[in-house]
């Protein structure tokens, strides 16, 4: 009766729902009628252009928190919904309300309330969910704002100097031909199609891997420590291998591919899909779980790459939506990913000594895609807790917030802000995507509703535009199946030609079908153990004792060769050697930082100097200290190539890499990355990338990414030099000091 009170002191009318039935109940909270309970706190709509909410959040806490909304701005041009749960309408009318405040006057789309600008991936994503057909104008002039003076896509964030560290950029090609789909603009077609093919081409040469994946950044988690070992450094960043900004790569080239077709370049188009279709096979060989349900998150390490077995929402989400995943496969993730009472994390399990961002969190518009996911595969149960996960914070703060705390709901992460463009695109295509089962395709308008029985009954869109038409689509009942469709009355297969014209009106019957019960993996929030510390001593390798393991696995050359006990290793035979802890409950640390005890070969630089001359550094002290020879190579783009001479001892693959210092940046931002690219005998066999160490952090010195190449007995001649594509975001500055080469041979 508790709640009922506090409902009652909120807006009396709204207390006959403390009764209603649920629509959603976790551990966590419910949604029953017009209204969402969590433990105290309650939030309900008094009618569809307000939400009230009692939500208090953790004290103390610097951002702000809103416990009303009402309607601001004139939302009349947009679809109107009408619906028998006001609750629903009112989350849906915010998320209008607040996508008009993202529309800047320049007419682009604003970040969030506490970020101005335009960020490729953020407004990229916001395109995708909804905004390409809310708002196409200042989509496209958003997008447009995103593309350098070189005609290729800008890679904004990201660790250790944006790209290649960062390789999502990609996605922005997705957005923009969503926007073709919604427009039918031929114009628009031919103007991206030369900029998304020459950002292909260029990651094609700086971030394929042997593996067939493509390297960088898992896409959009772009806090380094938020998501990776404390050992890894930018550089192991980009040599990383995620799922998310694999399939927005493979995506990517489909999206070429079909605009290729269309303008008349077929062989591009070929070439395309074949490349698209070689990378979705990677994914699959190299990143599924069997054991688990679900892809890795990332592949990570240096020689020898191992997988890190964390599920990872965005990138599962998108390996659905995008059948890289097949039906099977598709149903078992749904199914296996686990779910938390708050909703599906960005990432599971957590790092135990990290706080909330991207770690220990949940991101609005990530739920919207897993919402979508779960309805493709026909997880009832599933999507509902994943619409859930969107509507319980948009009701409870009163906006559509950027993150959540896992372990309670609250919005305590280390930054956060209201009226988040990406988290108000997904709030809309909920509503849109799953209930009406909108789908834009080239050549018209598709429709697959699914509504959960929970969410049955009759709703309306008015004033849905598409095109020359307006359309007023009405969806009655629940399930998976149509029943009927008709258009202006007549019966009418599923399927909205683009030619249409005019007001019309969509009448759609569901079947009222029983979906086919699927799991939902509901877990408690769980955190990993520490990573261990490894070292070589006396011909072993050791490691610090973790308390409360259950056993520690050991790893050489990237293979698990040993379980033990113990807190040490016989390492008489050479190779790459990682520790991973396991806890008695099976979950894994991160394995420690990989350790060779195999012979290497160094080559200081030729020409070597201790004085940094460069006018394109930032904050460049007198000299540079640590270096392990007479000093060090400087390099900026007018550099000369440089020669290296090497003396390989006998056949064998061999891994080549260069200490270096990056002053030009801190760690994490900015875009001076400096990139190379690396010849043997005449022949590119790789690149060179050296992210920022720190602002004038000119003594700090560190390894390169490690290219690995087959080699003969015998004297080889190395050249390093800059290339077209070795362009970084910055354009100007691509400047570094390498001080010598390593070599090792790996087999």
């Amino acid at each position: 009766m508790k709640h009922c009170f506090l409902t009652l002191i909120m807006v009396s009318a709204a207390a006959v729902t403390c009764f209603a039935e649920d629509i959603i109940k976790t551990d966590a909270y419910r949604w029953h009628g017009d209204t969402i309970t969590q433990d105290i706190y309650m939030a309900t709509a008094p009618n569809v252009f307000e939400i009230v909410s009692n939500y208090s959040a953790e004290p103390g806490y610097a951002f702000p928190i809103g416990k009303q909304w009402k309607l601001k701005n004139d939302i009349s041009s947009y679809p109107q919904l009408k619906t028998p749960n006001k609750l629903h309408a009112a989350i849906y009318n915010m998320g209008l309300d607040e996508m008009v405040n993202a529309v800047e006057p320049d007419t682009t789309l604003r970040t969030g309330k506490e970020w101005a600008g335009v960020w490729t991936r953020d407004v990229s994503y916001s395109i995708l969910l909804s905004m390409a057909y809310m708002q196409p104008e200042a989509s496209m002039i958003s997008l447009m704002k995103k593309v350098n003076k070189n005609g290729v896509i800008i890679q904004d964030t990201g660790s250790g100097g944006a790209w290649p560290v960062s390789t999502d950029r990609l996605i922005w090609a997705l957005a923009a031909y969503e926007i073709y789909k919604v427009t039918g603009d031929r114009d628009w077609l031919k103007k991206i199609y030369p900029i998304i093919k020459k950002s292909i081409d260029d990651d094609s040469i700086v971030t394929s891997s042997e593996s067939g994946l493509a390297k960088g950044e898992t896409s959009f988690i772009d806090w380094r420590e938020q998501s990776h070992p404390r050992w890894m450094q930018t550089v192991d960043i980009y040599n990383s291998e995620a799922l998310g900004t694999t399939i927005v790569h493979s995506q990517a080239l489909r999206v070429l591919a079909a605009i290729a077709e269309d303008l008349g370049y077929k062989k591009v188009a070929k070439e395309s899909i074949a490349r698209a279709d070689a990378i979705d096979e990677a994914v699959n060989r190299e990143l599924w779980l069997e054991d688990k349900g679900y892809y890795a998150m990332y592949r990570y390490g240096r020689n020898f790459p191992i997988v890190n077995p964390r599920a990872e929402t965005l990138g599962e989400s998108l390996a659905i939506l995008y059948d890289v995943a097949d039906a099977g496969r598709a149903k078992t993730i749904t199914e296996s990913n686990p779910t938390t009472p708050f909703g599906t994390a960005i990432f599971f399990p957590q790092i135990a000594d990290m706080p909330p961002y991207h770690n220990n969190a949940l991101w609005p518009w990530v739920g919207a895609y897993w919402a979508l996911a779960n309805a493709k595969v026909g997880n009832e149960a599933g999507t509902l807790e994943a619409i859930g996960a969107v509507f319980r914070p948009a009701a409870l703060f009163a906006t559509n917030k950027e993150n959540f705390v896992l372990d309670n709901g609250d919005i305590a992460t280390e930054l956060n802000s209201s009226n988040m463009l990406w988290c108000l695109a997904g709030n809309i295509a909920i509503t849109h995507k799953i209930l009406f089962g909108i789908e834009f395709e080239k050549d018209g308008l598709a429709f697959h509703p699914f509504v959960p029985k929970a969410l049955g009954g009759e709703r309306t869109l008015e004033g849905f535009k598409y095109r020359n038409a307006v359309l007023d689509i009405t969806v009655k009942g629940y399930g998976s199946e149509i029943k009927s469709f008709t258009l202006n009355g007549k019966e009418h297969k599923p399927f909205i030609p683009a030619n249409i014209k005019g007001n019309n009106t969509i009448v759609i019957t569901m079947a009222d079908n029983l979906v086919e019960p699927m799991k939902v993996n509901r877990t408690p929030n769980k955190k990993a153990p520490w990573t261990p510390l490894a070292w070589f001593e006396d011909g072993r390798l050791k490691w610090n004792p973790i308390e409360y393991m259950a056993n520690y696995v050991v790893i050489r050359d990237g293979k698990r060769i040993a379980t033990t006990r113990q807190t040490d290793f016989d390492a008489s035979i050479p190779g790459e050697y990682q520790v991973i802890a396991v806890s008695s409950d099976g979950i894994e640390s991160f394995a420690s930082e990989p350790r060779s005890n195999r012979e290497r070969i160094v080559v200081q630089m030729p020409s070597e100097k201790t004085a940094i001359s460069s006018s394109e550094a930032c904050n460049v002290p007198a000299n540079a200290e640590g270096y392990t020879g007479a000093g060090f190579v400087e390099l900026d783009k007018a550099s000369s190539p440089v020669d290296i001479t090497i003396d390989v001892p006998v056949d064998g693959t061999y891994s080549i890499a260069v200490r270096y210092a990056n002053g030009n940046g801190p760690v994490n931002t900015q875009n001076k990355c400096a990139i190379r690219s690396l010849s043997v005998d005449g022949k590119r066999v790789g690149t060179l990338v050296m992210p920022h160490r720190g602002k004038g952090n000119w003594s700090d010195w560190g390894m390169s990414n490690y290219v690995r190449i087959p080699l003969t007995a015998g004297k080889h001649t190395l050249v390093i030099d800059f290339r077209p594509d070795n362009n970084n975001m910055n354009l100007k500055t691509n400047h570094v000091l390498v001080d010598c080469i390593t070599i090792e041979r790996l087999f």
